[in-house]
């Protein structure tokens, strides 16, 4: 027995002995691969440099890549495991970026805010002056006067006479009433709108100022010619045309500086747009008489609306500059009730008034123009006449416009019902 368990003492021993060999042998193992690993890492020291220099350069590139996407106009998607780029995004605020480039040059060409601040040519410099955009109500009102005479007839020299007075109303007098309120508000455009051609050195002081001389002549020309092609014994639209541009530069120039005198101003500016041109198309086919100047006197007060609606835009000019527009005295919250006020106001007594000398059907007509500018000034104008100035404009003003159209027409058969 006691061999026995001497054996099995001896057994135990050298099982213990093996384990404990096989034990040293892969400590010895895991030592050499950790020392393998380390000499490894020892043996190419620039590896870990290299590695994260990568990274870091891959950072940079990735930090460049988005700040230009960022001054692009472009939609990076920020995400944790990096930045990651939304491509439709992309695509879309390329889109984006081409049509406000063209929207840019197509509002430079026409005088309105917004405009591109590219290198335009000198040409593009006159034209942006005068102010496209804002000749179309006066070549309007030419039209709505020669409706109103109940006597313009379709031919060849009723359609020259027509051109030149719009042309006279249009690119001459309004060209010249725009170039020098620029002039004289350069300081203000300075703050509000600084790519304007003057404040922003495009254009040089003479250049503009011939430019006043050569618009105001012409449209003066334009003026004398028509009365002699209508063969007036008085000149009559000439001296609209003496007294248009007399009120177009005591608007914009001191001492006087209408513009400046909040109400003044802004019935100044709608009446030149409203019911001068109207007289113009009315004396070159018609007769001008005092009924129809009153009733264009007092659409003239809608003008007034239209006025105080371009004045919201310039309220932090106007006063760092001092003057009384009517947004800036009465507040945007006024100003603007006072501003719809006034359009609504005189469209709805105009339509009431046809109907009262029986022009039934214009009066309707007129009623249904009326409404959709309603709508418009809910939509756009009353919750935001800042922002939304143009949005409102463009809603609006074409319903504004043809009724000047209906009211025309339905003076012009009013007119010829009496002669009949």
């Amino acid at each position: 027995d006691d061999d026995d368990d001497d054996d099995k003492d001896k057994n135990d021993t050298t099982t213990q002995k093996e384990t404990n060999a096989k034990e040293k042998s892969g400590g010895e193992e895991a030592s050499s691969s950790s020392s393998s690993s380390s000499m490894r890492s020892s043996s190419f020291p620039g590896t870990s440099l290299k590695t994260s220099f990568k990274s870091s350069s891959k950072s940079i590139k990735m930090e460049q890549k988005r700040r230009r996407r960022h001054d692009s106009g472009l939609i990076v998607t920020n995400m944790a495991a990096g930045d990651k780029v939304d491509d439709l995004n992309i695509k879309a605020s390329e889109t984006n970026v081409s049509e406000t480039k063209l929207g840019g040059d197509v509002r430079q060409i026409l005088g309105f805010k917004g405009a591109s601040t590219e290198d335009v040519p000198v040409w593009k410099i006159h034209i942006q002056l005068t102010k496209p955009g804002t000749w179309v109500p006066l070549i309007w009102g030419v039209m709505c006067g020669a409706a109103a005479s109940g006597h313009y007839e379709w031919n060849l020299d009723n359609i020259g006479k027509a051109l030149l007075c719009m042309t006279m109303s249009g690119p001459f007098l309004t060209g010249y009433t725009q170039t020098i309120n620029d002039w004289y508000d350069r300081e203000i455009d300075a703050i509000n709108e600084p790519y304007r051609p003057i404040p922003s050195g495009a254009i040089s002081e003479t250049a503009v100022k011939a430019q006043i001389a050569v618009l105001l002549l012409g449209g003066l020309a334009c003026g004398w010619q028509l009365d002699q092609w209508c063969e007036h014994d008085f000149p009559v639209i000439f001296l609209l045309t003496v007294f248009g541009s007399w009120v177009s530069y005591i608007y914009s120039a001191p001492p006087l500086k209408l513009k400046a005198e909040g109400w003044k101003g802004c019935y100044a500016l709608g009446s030149s747009y409203i019911a001068l041109p109207w007289w113009a198309g009315m004396a070159t086919f018609g007769q001008l008489t005092p009924d129809v100047m009153v009733l264009t006197v007092l659409y003239s007060i809608a003008g007034l609306g239209i006025a105080i609606v371009n004045d919201f835009k310039s309220i932090e000019g106007d006063r760092a500059l001092g003057l009384q527009s009517l947004p800036v005295a009465f507040g945007v919250e006024k100003a603007k009730w006072i501003t719809v006020g006034t359009i609504d106001a005189t469209q709805l007594f105009v339509a009431f008034y046809l109907r009262g000398i029986g022009e039934d059907f214009y009066s309707n007509v007129l009623f249904c123009l009326i409404a959709p500018q309603i709508f418009a000034q809910f939509k756009f104008f009353l919750p935001d006449p800042i922002k939304n100035d143009v949005k409102y404009q463009a809603a609006a003003q074409p319903f504004l416009v043809f009724g000047l159209l209906a009211t025309g027409l339905a003076w012009g058969h009013h007119v010829n019902m009496l002669a009949a």
